[in-house]
Parts: structure tokens; sequence; C-alpha cells
């Protein structure tokens, strides 16, 4: 957790391990289900229980075999200071929840789709520029460093 806290705090962010919703942007009633196009996934039972003993790991402080380290390349990044089993749960990314027309010139570099709805202009991302957890320093597989 302290390597975290220290990237949270170079990055001038703020740790939550929920959405956000602001009033200057999307509301928290623009996240539903039904505006899905296609509908939404369903989270099988073992997965929610997996969800729910994270966050409470989460709240007394405990968290995953993680580092995050700096990488003059990347910036902020995840190691995994353990073995952890194949495909299992790390964490739910968090941050603000935006409409994507409102983030179309946005410079940051880790928004997440949301909700891709029917109608284009309600579609979320999630936005941790200012609040976020570890998550938001997981990325793409490093391929080039054993």
């Amino acid at each position: 957790m302290g390597t975290l806290a220290s990237a949270l705090t170079a990055m001038q962010m703020e740790f939550s391990d929920d959405l956000t919703y602001s009033s200057d942007m999307a509301p928290r009633s623009a996240n539903q289900a039904k505006f899905e196009n296609g509908g939404m996934q369903v989270l099988s039972r073992e997965d929610m229980e997996t969800l729910e003993l994270c966050r409470s790991m989460s709240r007394r402080g405990e968290c995953p075999p993680f580092i995050v380290v700096f990488d003059s390349c990347e910036g902020y990044t995840v190691e995994a200071d353990a073995q952890i089993k194949d495909m299992t749960f790390i964490a739910e990314y968090t941050g603000d929840v935006d409409y994507i027309k409102n983030r179309e010139n946005d410079d940051c570099d880790s928004m997440m789709t949301l909700l891709l709805a029917t109608n284009p202009s309600e579609s979320l991302v999630i936005c941790p520029d200012k609040r976020g957890n570890i998550a938001r320093f997981i990325n793409g597989i490093n391929n080039h460093t054993p």
C-alpha cells in the first residue's frame, strides 16, 4: 500500500475504491445496465463473491501482492510481488464517471469505457485523473523485461 500511496501522491490523486459521481459530470442515474448497447455482462455469483472479498480486504488496508513502480518510459506501473493465479480478479477500475463526449479532448491517458450506450451521447467513461485505486496503474503486458 505504501508504493500505491507514493504513486497517488506523485500523480496528485486521491485514493478511491469506488466510482465517483460529481455534480459537474455524469450523474449516477446515467450508469444503468438498460443503457448498454447489446446488454450488460452479468457477473457470476463466484465473481461477485471475489469482488466483495477484494472490497472488504481493501477496507481493512489489505491488498494483493503488488508493488507500484516507476518506469521512465511507461510511468507508474504495477508489478506482482508474488505468484498470482491466472484469471484472478485483481481490482475494480475506479475514478470519476463522465460522459465520453465531455472527455473527447482530455489528456488523461488512463480512461476506461464504463458504458457504451445505444445513444453515443449517453456513453460513459471512468476517468482516474483525480481519484482512483491501484487499477489506474495496471497496464498492458510487459514483453521486453524478463
